[in-house]
């Protein structure tokens, strides 16, 4: 009889097992991070906070946040790994870099528990989406020092899939091994099979779904979210398209997918990570109910390397159920609304850019999806300049009705006024 949870013990673990687990688990880790973290010791001595007051989750408030930039600042004092580093560096058996796509590079270290931890919470999500030891998953993200590369990789691989380690270009060649070697799932971004099906049909001359693929594992992008554009891959490739793969790259590489049972996020990393969430704006906690819509904010609960307390991910949610999912698992159910530092306030409403994508992707074929922010001064805006590629097929005379309908759509979903530049695919 085939498995139905990758790590039953966790991922089923009832609610007050789970503030029981987190409780003895956190308080030896904040032991663990005062005795061994040069920066950590700083910060809470700077902020007056003793962490021997801290009993449990409710205390934490009582602490600090973490921020990306204090990290930074801590590899640039101390590189390449930084003061917050815990462990020994002969202790450290992986490290990946962060993209960098909001400042400099950080530098992720991983110890050999780090990574068995890591790659359980991996196998947890990749179980819960669907994949399986006969599945054949050629993984297509980054491997030069990306954490979805490498560290993902083995993420697949514990599931006991067998897994092709192809990387990202030469999407011809991708196409090869999908049909010599029978392949039957892919890992990547959510927006690569948008790119690869033009590749398919315009270069090869072949159906997307006649390549035999089952099974998408998405993650790294925003995206699936959105039913229209879900749907349109599953249209394509005939596969079920699998939001599969959300994670902070500073904090755990995987630790929320959906199931096979319904299309919301499932929290995954009991036991090691403690989830929190906060008022963006004022940092105050929030309560996690359904409804509730907050910044996430982490703790390790297990960490050797480079430990994070109140590490604040930017990442706003939703929370869509906290009670046992009909699958089973019991971890808090969500949803991801955007970045806080992308939110965008317009008039008094927050508009995210997650937000105008979904409304453009279920216009498709009018438009192509593809759009712009054109912004000139920071937030507040009276309205947003946005660029949008018109679809192929719209002719000359259909423009000034397509601008209109962008334009009455934006504001229909999302509540604010948009000024809209229509340009070629």
């Amino acid at each position: 009889m085939e498995r139905k949870y990758w790590n039953p013990e966790m991922e089923t673990l009832a609610t007050g097992e789970q503030r029981r687990l987190e409780r003895e688990r956190l308080l030896k880790q904040l032991e663990y991070v005062a005795a061994t973290s040069q920066m950590y010791k700083k910060k809470w001595f700077e902020a007056g906070s003793d962490v021997r007051k801290v009993k449990g989750a409710e205390d934490l408030a009582a602490l600090p946040f973490t921020t990306k930039a204090e990290l930074r600042e801590s590899q640039e004092r101390q590189p390449p790994f930084g003061d917050f580093l815990a462990c020994k560096p002969e202790s450290i058996s992986r490290v990946h870099r962060t993209s960098g796509a909001t400042g400099r590079f950080i530098y992720t270290a991983l110890t050999k528990a780090d990574l068995d931890l890591t790659h359980d919470c991996g196998a947890r999500s990749f179980w819960s989406a669907g994949l399986r030891p006969h599945h054949r998953v050629v993984h297509c993200l980054n491997y030069q020092l990306w954490m979805g590369g490498v560290t993902d990789h083995f993420n697949l691989e514990t599931t006991g899939a067998t897994v092709f380690p192809f990387g990202v270009g030469n999407s011809r060649q991708l196409v090869r091994v999908i049909q010599e070697a029978g392949i039957n799932a892919i890992s990547s971004t959510p927006s690569y099979p948008k790119y690869l099906e033009q590749v398919v049909r315009d270069e090869l001359g072949i159906e997307p779904r006649d390549l035999g693929l089952t099974l998408g594992l998405f993650g790294g992008e925003p995206g699936l979210d959105n039913p229209v554009y879900r749907q349109r891959i599953e249209d394509a490739w005939g596969m079920k398209a699998q939001n599969a793969n959300y994670g902070v790259s500073d904090v755990l590489c995987n630790f929320a997918a959906v199931c096979e049972d319904n299309y919301q996020l499932h929290f995954l990393g009991t036991g090691a990570l403690l989830f929190q969430l906060i008022d963006p704006e004022s940092g105050e906690d929030l309560p996690m109910e359904e409804g509730v819509m907050g910044e996430m904010v982490l703790t390790h609960l297990a960490k050797e390397a480079q430990p994070l307390v109140r590490y604040r991910t930017s990442d706003l949610l939703e929370i869509l159920g906290v009670g046992p999912c009909a699958c089973g698992r019991t971890g808090p159910r969500f949803k991801v609304i955007g970045r806080a530092d992308n939110m965008l306030h317009v008039k008094g409403i927050n508009v995210f850019p997650n937000g105008i994508a979904r409304v453009l992707e279920s216009m498709v074929p009018d438009v192509t999806g593809e759009f712009q922010i054109v912004l000139d001064h920071p937030s507040p805006y009276t309205h947003l300049d946005i660029t949008v590629e018109y679809g192929k097929k719209i002719k000359l005379e259909e423009m000034e009705g397509l601008k209109g309908r962008v334009t009455s759509r934006l504001k229909e979903e999302l509540n604010f006024k948009a000024s809209i530049t229509l340009v070629p695919p």
